[in-house]
């Protein structure tokens, strides 16, 4: 009759070979590599909009008309016919 294997002892299930565990951690500095780049693109996107949106404004300013006087309406005297 077989009894099963005591904790802490018995033959492991899985072994990670020394070439998983580079990989392993291969694909963590990757996926931390892609996550610091995000943060930075973000970064840099936001301090992009908040510049665009401030020369968008300056432009604006700059471009407003201005008002001006209301135009005179000139007076228009009726044609006579005259006979020559």
């Amino acid at each position: 009759m077989e009894t099963a294997p005591k904790e802490g002892g018995g033959v492991p299930v899985v072994k990670i070979t020394g070439q998983g565990i580079a990989a392993i951690a291969l694909s963590v500095a990757l996926l931390w590599g892609c996550w610091i780049t995000t943060r930075i693109t973000m970064q840099r996107s936001l301090v992009e909009r908040a510049r665009v949106l401030q020369d968008l404004e300056r432009m604006q300013r700059k471009h407003r008309p201005e008002p001006v006087s209301v135009p005179v309406r000139h007076h228009q005297y009726p044609v006579g016919l005259t006979a020559g």
